[in-house]
C-alpha cells in the first residue's frame, strides 16, 4: 500500500508525526486487505486538523479528527477510519454469503 503524507501551513518538517501517520496507516491493512493507497494530511489552523483519505478497491473512504494537539487528532482519525473499513469489511462479507 502507498502512503502520502502531507504537511499544510507548517514552517518546519516533523519527523515524528510523518512516522506516526505511516504507522497508522500501514495498520489499517489487517482491518482491511484490498486497501490500494491511502493520504495523511495534516492541517496546522486554528485546530490541528488530521484528514486520512483511504482508496479502496470500489471506493474511497475519508475520515478527519480536529483538536489541540496532533498525536491526538491523528488518534482520533485513525479510529474514525477503523471503525469505517470494519464496516466495509461487513458489508463485503454478508454479500459474499448471500
Amino acid at each position: 500500500m502507498k502512503t502520502n503524507v502531507t504537511f499544510r501551513h507548517f514552517k518546519s518538517q516533523h519527523p515524528d508525526l510523518h512516522e506516526a501517520a505511516i504507522e497508522s496507516s500501514s495498520g489499517f491493512s489487517k482491518y482491511y486487505d484490498d486497501i490500494i493507497s491511502s493520504n495523511v494530511e495534516f492541517i496546522n489552523d486554528s485546530e490541528k486538523t488530521v484528514e486520512f483519505t483511504v482508496h479502496v478497491q470500489g471506493s474511497t473512504l475519508a475520515s478527519k479528527h480536529s483538536s489541540d494537539d496532533f498525536h491526538k487528532s491523528l488518534n482520533g482519525a485513525t479510529d474514525k477510519m477503523v471503525r469505517q473499513l470494519n464496516k466495509l469489511k461487513t458489508k463485503h462479507s454478508k454479500v459474499l454469503t448471500s
